[in-house]
């Protein structure tokens, strides 16, 4: 992030999951920006997407050589369960990723959306006027991108900011 005509202001998001990729982005953001960042008037926000709750869930049963596949819808105590369970341990990885930033004097805030996390994302990124979005880059081969798609490529096209991601050495 230059700092052009003497304004560092940016409003920077940072996506965290599971993965030790993210929080390696957040740690060598911290670490190579921690000027700007601390110049800035914004806290860095840390934002974090939980999958939706289940909406149905397929069961195979075997029948000699053919399977029966049979769409059973959750009750809503078991929807709001999965969902519960979700919640806290998002919140549990994101109380991590803050206290990564707090350990670097950094003020940070902390967002948990729903969804789809491609959409989730660059929805956040439009929705909060972020200027710089921090993704870590899962390292998955190109197979799997093919057939999956990659969260970081889909917001590098589609986030209305600009985007660093961050590659964690091998």
């Amino acid at each position: 992030m230059a700092v052009e005509n003497g304004s560092s202001d940016k409003k920077v998001m940072v996506a965290i999951d599971e993965n030790e990729t993210s929080y390696h982005a957040l740690v060598w953001y911290l670490q190579n920006f921690q000027e700007s960042i601390l110049k800035s008037s914004h806290p860095l926000i840390l934002f974090m997407v939980q999958p939706p709750p289940p909406s149905n869930n397929t069961f195979a049963a075997s029948l000699g050589s053919a399977r029966m596949f049979c769409n059973v819808s959750p009750t809503p105590d078991y929807a709001n369960a999965v969902q519960e369970r979700n919640r806290l341990i998002s919140s549990g990885i994101l109380e991590k990723a803050k206290s990564i930033c707090t350990s670097h004097g950094v003020n940070a805030e902390t967002l948990l959306a729903v969804g789809d996390a491609k959409k989730a994302i660059c929805d956040a990124v439009q929705k909060l006027n972020v200027d710089l979005l921090v993704l870590g880059d899962h390292g998955d081969g190109k197979l799997k991108r093919v057939f999956l798609g990659s969260v970081s490529n889909h917001c590098v096209f589609n986030a209305k900011c600009p985007v660093l991601v961050v590659k964690k050495p091998e």
